[in-house]
């Protein structure tokens, strides 16, 4: 089956549903239902059994693959996808509070370092799992992913029952206990790790442009571990150098997305699944029109499809980080963008800026719809996909579900956009950075 298009090289005849009968047509609100329902199972029925956090990865092929590596930044992600399950019904706040306290009380007694948490940890004991030789210990940014949604959870629960409060306090106050501050090494700057073993042997600034912006936001919110603005100056924005005046399509990129020409779509979701990028500006850029943009190039590119890759079009469209297939045929992982273009489609990055581009996001869930069981599973759509080489893998990641569920509520409803706004803390590290919001 083809995608269609009519502009640029790669055309391809226009779909017509009746090749393929066996899927019924669904509206444009049906699907969005669906596709919450569905994917919100990642989360909750497909969750890590003994800490309810969220695995790191799911083979429907394979369930028990690595079935007790849990992702700090994806169960964030998880976190927020709960509260949207409340909120469609697809569970109870009663039972979704008892999940909720299982996994905060998993992640106040797993490894920390300097109050961070390892990218990956192991949901039977709590303890790090290296994420390669020298990161075996704290990382800020999957960190930041989680406090983002314990931040949900505080803003969501605090004015509930006695237990939801209780709830509301411990998810507050495990965000509180990260020491942001630590992670510069006293420079104008936040590193991404920090081990016991090897130090900041890393030696990776958080400098933008590119997914990390909330963990700078948070780093100024935080009551006892707070940077200084300079840090933000200098780290994040490059003392100024973050600004560019490059466009591609005809479009502005805005900031320079970290040297990488537009960067995969990723760097448009993470940090703006509760920051609000709706009328959030600082002195370097408008956000919404940043990811906006973002969003339009990565969109532009697949329609004028320069690698004549069969399939790409108006309503297949969609790069960034997933699964992915190797020249040889096998499945690996790559971070997509225009620049690194190897024929693979992620439905994550269209779905997931819907609220940018709203049309163009639903008339690709309507293609990946359409393609049936081939990639719509048990938890959403899956993964990542070839049109070009035929080429489909029933396997998830929650970096790439979670923010699906997540942009999908912010678009019809702004929940999660609301609850992290409204937190005073958020607010004053705004202020602090001198953000309009």
């Amino acid at each position: 089956m083809s995608c269609s298009s009519s502009e640029g090289p790669g055309y391809q005849e226009p779909y017509n549903p009746d090749n393929n009968p066996e899927v019924i047509p669904i509206s444009n609100e049906d699907l969005l239902n669906l596709t919450q329902q569905l994917t919100f199972k990642y989360f909750w029925d497909f969750a890590n059994t003994p800490s309810g956090a969220a695995r790191e990865r799911y083979h429907v092929d394979n369930p028990n693959l690595n079935s007790n590596v849990v992702t700090t930044g994806g169960s964030g992600f998880g976190l927020m996808a709960i509260l949207v399950g409340i909120e469609r019904g697809y569970i109870t706040r009663s039972k979704a509070v008892v999940r909720l306290q299982t996994i905060l009380d998993f992640f106040e007694n797993a490894d920390r370092f300097h109050g961070a948490w390892s990218h990956w940890i192991d949901g039977n004991s709590g303890n790090t799992i290296p994420f390669s030789s020298l990161d075996n210990g704290g990382d800020l940014v999957e960190t930041a992913f989680l406090a983002q949604g314990l931040i949900c959870i505080k803003e969501y629960f605090k004015n509930g029952t006695q237990e939801e409060q209780n709830l509301a306090n411990q998810a507050d106050n495990l965000w509180k206990g990260v020491e942001w501050d630590w992670y510069t090494q006293n420079q104008e700057t936040l590193y991404w790790h920090w081990s016991p073993n090897h130090n900041f042997d890393i030696n990776l600034e958080l400098k933008g442009y590119n997914e990390t912006l909330i963990t700078y936001i948070l780093a100024a919110a935080s009551p006892d571990y707070p940077i200084n603005p300079n840090v933000y100056t200098n780290g994040w924005a490059n003392n100024g150098a973050i600004v560019t005046s490059e466009n591609q399509y005809n479009t502005p990129l805005i900031l320079d997305h970290a040297g990488a020409g537009t960067g995969p779509l990723f760097w448009a979701h993470y940090s703006y699944l509760g920051l609000n990028p709706n009328n959030l500006s600082d002195q370097y850029a408008d956000y919404w029109s940043l990811n906006k943009n973002h969003t339009t190039i990565n969109y532009q590119h697949c329609v004028s499809n320069p690698n004549n890759f069969t399939g790409y079009g108006s309503n297949c469209w969609g790069l960034t980080a997933s699964y992915s297939r190797n020249n040889d045929g096998s499945v690996g992982y790559n971070a997509h963008d225009p620049e690194n273009d190897t024929g693979v489609i992620s439905p994550t990055a269209a779905i997931s800026s819907i609220p940018y581009t709203p049309e163009k996001s639903l008339a690709a869930m309507q293609f990946f719809y359409q393609q049936g069981e081939d990639l719509l599973g048990p938890a959403g759509f899956y993964d990542a996909f070839s049109p070009h080489y035929n080429w489909y893998t029933k396997r998830y990641l929650a970096i790439d579900q979670g923010p699906e569920i997540i942009m999908i509520e912010n678009y019809r409803s702004g929940l999660l956009w609301n609850l992290f706004m409204q937190n005073q803390d958020i607010q004053n590290g705004l202020n602090t950075l001198g953000f309009s919001y």
